[in-house]
């Protein structure tokens, strides 16, 4: 069936001249059999196209963008999601306020559910970093010593929404992160518009701003991957409470285990779904010690089925 039968011309017309103005036609065909697939809708924008270098043909580009409706509705269909019941956690840092950061804020995250086969809900966390996600950008100045453009250390201030509603935008940031987690085969290639915001103006430098799209998110996805392990660490829960902590990776296998010895065969459990993302990260950055962890969880639940 043709993806563009459910629309009038006229409907069409619309469409193309707002959430989709910069498309060419081979652009906009592919833009609305992904609407199709993705059964979202543009006229509420749950989904839109921006095209990248759209005045040069062989660097242009289009990126669908899903919005956090868009999100929402793809995760409701999923059947084993459960939105966050509570309010995202807000870090603040008073020394961190400056006119690129006007709260002060580290950092925003939250917690959605994920129900198992056995009909058991887990939690599954998204973290968004202020330093991250914030769409900065650095001020480059020509250095007469290198002969070239420098950075001067020096960013521009925030401005729209991010000025005026921080907290919402990074919670998004959040919440996508939370949703590729818990559910990759749903979600994973699917960005949000404040996290496409963000790749675009962070770190694109003269040297780099003719990267596509698809390089920029590439970079993206390496930055959070050697963030989210800042120096060697892994972001983990190690309490009931689900407080993310960034522990070195040189004592992931130390905590990991004290954990378990200390912990019942439930908790051991739990903590595993609840660290199921962060313990792949330590696999693959400490495979032998992954594997001793994953022995002792086993170790530790093998009765958990004959209880039940």
């Amino acid at each position: 069936m043709n993806a563009l039968a459910d629309y009038s011309g006229a409907q069409l017309l619309t469409i193309k001249n707002t959430v989709a103005k910069d498309t060419n036609d081979l652009e906009f065909d592919l833009f609305m059999n992904a609407a199709r697939s993705y059964g979202l809708d543009p006229f509420r924008k749950q989904i839109s196209a921006i095209v990248f270098n759209k005045d040069d043909e062989k660097k242009r580009q289009m990126a669908i963008i899903v919005g956090r409706d868009g999100l929402r509705a793809l995760a409701a269909r999923c059947g084993d999601y459960r939105p966050s019941s509570e309010a995202p956690e807000v870090v603040y840092d008073e020394s961190l306020k400056s006119p690129s950061n006007p709260k002060g804020i580290v950092s925003v995250s939250l917690r959605l559910w994920k129900q198992d086969n056995k009909g058991d809900w887990h939690p599954v966390f998204g973290q968004a970093l202020y330093d991250e996600f914030a769409p900065l950008k650095e001020e480059w100045s020509f250095n007469q010593e290198a002969g070239r453009k420098t950075p001067s250390g020096r960013f521009y201030p925030i401005t729209g929404n991010w000025a005026k509603m921080p907290v919402v935008m990074l919670t998004k940031c959040a919440e996508g992160q939370a949703l590729r987690a818990g559910w990759p085969d749903r979600f994973s290639g699917l960005y949000a518009e404040e996290e496409m915001e963000a790749a675009q103006m962070r770190d694109v430098s003269p040297a780099d701003a003719d990267m596509t799209p698809s390089e920029r998110i590439e970079k993206e996805r390496v930055h959070h991957r050697e963030n989210a392990i800042g120096g060697r660490a892994i972001m983990m829960t190690m309490d009931p409470s689900g407080a993310l902590l960034r522990i070195p990776v040189g004592e992931v296998a130390d905590r990991c285990m004290e954990f378990i010895r200390e912990a019942d065969p439930v908790e051991v459990h739990t903590w595993s779904i609840q660290n199921r993302e962060p313990l792949r990260e330590f696999w693959a950055a400490s495979p032998n010690d992954a594997l001793a962890v994953k022995a002792e969880i086993e170790k530790k639940t093998a009765n958990l089925g004959e209880a039940a």
